[in-house]
């Protein structure tokens, strides 16, 4: 029985782990996005009559659509929307894999959720000193998540990119350091010192010698490397000791992109250092860039008459 009370049997977790298979070889996903998609297929698949293996040869747009509006209808929108990809994804390899007659990808409903409607929330230069002051580094966890945060708050890495971080991926010499991004893509970026020295502390005294290639590593044995999961948890961490509100490490890399904006920058300037593909990703900033706006505010009309 699984954790949202649907019973997986053999067929789910073999079409899931064929999935999974799929999204890496063919799609080139990250380990992350791959667990989470597979989570979500599971949760589709069991929701279909038994056996699932002839459930999926005779699946039609009808059922597709039902368990979406049934599984949603109680979800957040970020939730739903995850949801969504996820089904998308799944039908998509069920179709090329011959699994499934027609691809039913289509039938599946959009989530209600206007683009840019958000505000990116940075947090204030003083909370951001309270986070990484809070780091005790006179201990080896205290390095680890010192250098980590470091990451996130200087080059505005995503959890999961600072998590695959690889030994071989720093530059010493160079300065630089490659982040394996989203989608298998890879970046070049520069090591600003204060990140560089961070990272030395830790790995000259604290990192465990052990099989793992990954910068980071866990600090009770068996030592393995730090999961993409862990750095969330970490900065849950930072924000007890500051005495904060927990927030994601998302958040850091949303500060960075604001202080870019106000100390200048450009949109694109910060989309290349976000590393986001399409302007549109970007463009969500130019609502928290107070400069660039105030020259399209227009005065109060007073109502008085010429």
């Amino acid at each position: 029985m699984s954790s949202n009370g649907m019973t997986v049997d053999a067929g789910v977790d073999g079409i899931v782990a064929e999935f999974r298979r799929w999204l890496e070889q063919e799609r080139g996903l990250s380990a992350a996005t791959v667990c989470c998609y597979g989570k979500q297929a599971a949760k589709f698949l069991s929701w279909l009559p038994k056996p699932v293996d002839s459930a999926v040869r005779q699946l039609d747009s009808m059922q597709v659509t039902s368990f979406m509006v049934d599984y949603c209808r109680d979800r957040n929108t970020s939730s739903a929307k995850a949801t969504v990809t996820a089904v998308r994804a799944l039908l998509r390899f069920l179709h090329a894999s011959g699994q499934s007659r027609v691809s039913l990808a289509g039938a599946v409903p959009a989530v209600a959720g206007w683009r840019l409607a958000s505000l990116p929330r940075g947090l204030d230069s003083a909370v951001v000193t309270r986070l990484l002051e809070g780091c005790d580094r006179a201990t080896v966890v205290g390095r680890r998540d010192y250098a980590i945060l470091m990451l996130l708050v200087r080059l505005g890495l995503r959890g999961g990119e600072v998590a695959d971080l690889r030994l071989a991926d720093v530059d010493w010499r160079s300065g630089e350091v490659i982040i394996r991004g989203k989608g298998n893509r890879w970046d070049r970026l520069p090591l600003p010192s204060d990140v560089g020295e961070s990272m030395v502390a830790y790995l000259t005294d604290g990192r465990p010698v052990c099989q793992a290639r990954t910068v980071f590593c866990t600090v009770r044995r068996p030592y393995r490397r730090l999961s993409a999961t862990a750095i969330p948890a970490i900065m849950g961490q930072a924000c007890c000791r500051a005495g904060l509100d927990r927030v994601g490490a998302h958040r850091l890399r949303h500060t960075l992109a604001t202080e870019m904006l106000r100390a200048g920058a450009s949109l694109p300037q910060v989309g290349q250092v976000l590393r986001h593909r399409s302007i549109l990703a970007t463009s969500i900033y130019a609502k928290v860039d107070d400069n660039a706006l105030r020259v399209l505010a227009r005065r109060w009309p007073t109502g008085e008459r010429s």
